[in-house]
């Protein structure tokens, strides 16, 4: 559970962080929108860090997944932009995909 909850806090992190940057450079937000979002990625590298896999790959190879089903749902909350059927397959991919990832192996 505590793995779930990083994940969705490093999550978070890394697209709020991205969204905030992108509103700054792209949509005319002041600068402060892109400063607070270098400190919401910042901030997303170091939760990463909590994570108790035993290798930097696996857990950021596991993270990505996470990181496209919840830039499915920010992109529907923030954006108004409904997933479709292929986007929700895609996901549900992505998500079998973790689970293989984070499965325990013996060494």
């Amino acid at each position: 559970m505590m793995a779930m909850i990083l994940f969705l806090l490093a999550g978070l992190g890394e697209i709020g962080g991205g969204y905030l940057i992108w509103q700054w450079l792209r949509e005319g937000k002041p600068m402060y929108w892109g400063v607070l979002g270098g400190l919401a990625l910042a901030l997303y590298g170091v939760i990463a860090t909590f994570q108790t896999f035993p290798t930097f790959g696996r857990v950021y190879a596991a993270y990505g997944g996470v990181f496209i089903v919840l830039s499915i749902l920010w992109g529907w909350g923030v954006d108004g932009k409904k997933p479709d059927t292929l986007d929700w397959l895609g996901a549900g991919v992505c998500l079998i995909g973790v689970l293989i990832i984070l499965l325990p192996r013996s060494s």
